[in-house]
């Protein structure tokens, strides 16, 4: 895999009313040909289209990377379609912020339509409207009036700009929000110029569906838009030069959301395999391409909202797709079902004991740490928390002897703690509040950090520590639950959604766990309830996994496969 450097572009030294310095690096990175045409072809900008009875957009044009085989396609579509070349003047628009790029950009478009038999007059006429030298984030576009927005967007931090231009495009792009990169504006205003139908064909990062300053944009687009085709590209040769950023080509649609196409490119992912992919993905009547270069699905539907959208293989967000769009998160008030996380202390030598006699015995909590859990039962190691606290919020160390004793004797090391310096009065306070009520309640437990799903029932008596999550329900049967938490089900959505450890293991988080899909209880037939709860006591994962398929409708092995990514 190419390691990528990140590029500086609008650079943040030029005064604000001079020329951009066209010796400055302004995050220039030029798409290699091949993958110019997939965008292209993705998009349906292709010279069999009457071409020149469109408008196309080219957002950020440069010396004409892109530029120069939308020409080319524009003209054979002319001439395909008996149009005079000198009256397309309108057929594309096309923008760079540096006028020695633009200015490049139009010569290269004069010497094509002078080959193409155009009067030089009148080719220098046409390509002077077609290429504009401006800030295509803050020109004041005619909206919904392109039918094709293409191109290969700057990658560059927003921060990097100056003060004053960095707050102009925030403004002019409400989605460009935290840290973003300029990218994340590029395909907010590409998205407002498109008509109903229209299409927006990028090659970018793929950062912004994976993080938070991505939530707006992806909200933006679930909401009024339509996923189209996401292929990742992170081991492809995209590019003439490195760039900061695992490449995508990510196409969108002004309409509707229907059936996406989500593809794996690899390393030996080239022109011919970009030509059989757009085949299947124009004309392909399979669901499913598996070949030694790239990976192919159709999802039926995609992701809503502002979450993060999930990483991994085609098949395993098609899975994902499917199931979140026919069952309930495991998170779920109609069932009083919570995901949680145990106690941060902020200081586990003072707040963690195995000595019984420390302080008062109603101060002491039964503790259970992750390898308490680890043989998939409840041994518990004997340790205690030290409580603070009681229903009503901190005690008062002077009801408590034994405890204020304990705590004073440490209380320069938790006086030190940045919740103490916060609240000084609070000083002996632990990071978390404690539940009191979580202690005898019945809850599955998870560790943060393993290779797979381990759920584990407490069935009442002790408090999770930090590196363990729980969860809890007012309906499910939680061996039943545990069952479904134990299978693949559980594998496959932890995997797609969190950010994977050095070996390959998993972080259980809240966030992720919530995202897991489950059945109603009240849907689960009393004899696949029995099967599962057998698996879950067993520590059975095959045999939770097979009876979770045939709950869920899937094939056993695909959900296998899909949950090892």
């Amino acid at each position: 895999m190419p390691r990528f450097r990140q590029l500086a572009m609008y650079d943040a030294l030029v005064p604000a009313d001079s020329t951009p310095d066209p010796g400055v690096d302004h995050g220039e990175v030029f798409t290699r040909r091949w993958v110019v045409e997939l965008v292209l072809d993705l998009a349906g900008y292709t010279s069999d289209r009457d071409l020149g009875a469109m408008v196309l957009v080219e957002p950020s044009c440069g010396t004409g990377a892109f530029l120069i085989p939308i020409v080319e396609r524009l003209i054979t579509s002319c001439r395909a379609h008996d149009r005079d070349l000198a009256t397309i003047g309108s057929a594309i628009r096309a923008f760079d912020l540096l006028e020695a790029n633009a200015e490049r950009a139009r010569k290269a478009c004069v010497d094509l339509l002078a080959r193409a038999g155009v009067e030089q007059c009148t080719a220098v006429e046409v390509a002077s409207a077609w290429v504009t030298t401006d800030d295509f984030l803050l020109f004041d576009h005619p909206l919904a009036g392109a039918d094709l927005v293409v191109g290969n967007p700057p990658y560059v931090r927003l921060e990097n700009m100056r003060p004053a231009v960095m707050e102009a495009y925030r403004q002019a792009c409400p989605t460009m929000r935290g840290r973003a990169d300029l990218y994340v504006g590029f395909i907010e205003r590409g998205l407002e110029l498109l008509k109903p139908g229209g299409v927006l064909s990028y090659i970018c990062a793929d950062r912004w569906m994976r993080n938070q300053y991505g939530a707006d944009l992806r909200e933006l687009i679930t909401t009024s838009y339509a996923i189209d085709t996401v292929i990742s590209m992170h081991d492809v040769d995209a590019f003439e030069d490195d760039v900061s950023a695992y490449p995508a080509i990510v196409v969108l649609r002004n309409r509707p959301q229907a059936a996406a196409t989500v593809v794996e490119a690899r390393s030996t992912f080239g022109e011919r395999e970009a030509s059989r992919l757009v085949a299947w993905a124009t004309r392909g009547r399979r669901r499913v391409v598996e070949e030694a270069s790239f990976d192919a699905t159709r999802v039926g539907a995609w992701f809503s909202g502002r979450d993060l959208w999930p990483s991994g293989s085609p098949l395993q967000l098609a899975m994902v797709a499917d199931l979140e769009a026919r069952f309930p998160p495991l998170q779920d008030s109609s069932t009083g079902t919570r995901v949680g996380i145990g106690v941060a202390t902020g200081c586990d030598e003072v707040f963690i004991t195995s000595d019984s006699d420390l302080v008062e015995p109603d101060r002491l909590l039964p503790l259970l740490q992750a390898p308490d859990i680890a043989g998939g039962v409840v041994s518990w190691s004997g340790r205690y928390l030290v409580d603070p606290w009681d229903g009503e919020g901190l005690v008062d160390l002077a009801d408590n002897p034994r405890l204020a004793d304990h705590l004073h004797r440490h209380g320069a090391r938790l006086r030190g703690r940045y919740v103490a310096q916060q609240r000084p009065g609070a000083w002996y306070r632990t990071i978390d509040r404690v539940n009191h009520r979580l202690v005898e309640r019945p809850k599955l437990l998870l560790p943060d950090i393993k290779a797979a799903a381990h759920p584990v029932l407490d069935e009442g008596g002790f408090y999770p520590h930090h590196n363990l999550y729980h969860v809890t329900s007012d309906v499910w049967d939680l061996e039943v639950l545990g069952g479904l938490l134990l299978s693949d089900v559980a594998n496959l959505f932890v995997g797609a959604y969190c950010v994977k450890m050095r070996g390959g293991a998993f972080r259980f988080q809240a966030q992720y766990l919530r995202r897991i899909r489950v059945p109603l209880p009240q849907d689960v037939p009393a004899t696949a309830a029995r099967a599962l709860r057998r698996a879950f006591r067993a520590r059975d994962l095959q045999g939770a996994t097979a009876y979770a398929a045939d709950l869920y409708g899937v094939d056993r092995k695909a959900l296998t496969r899909s949950s090892l990514g």
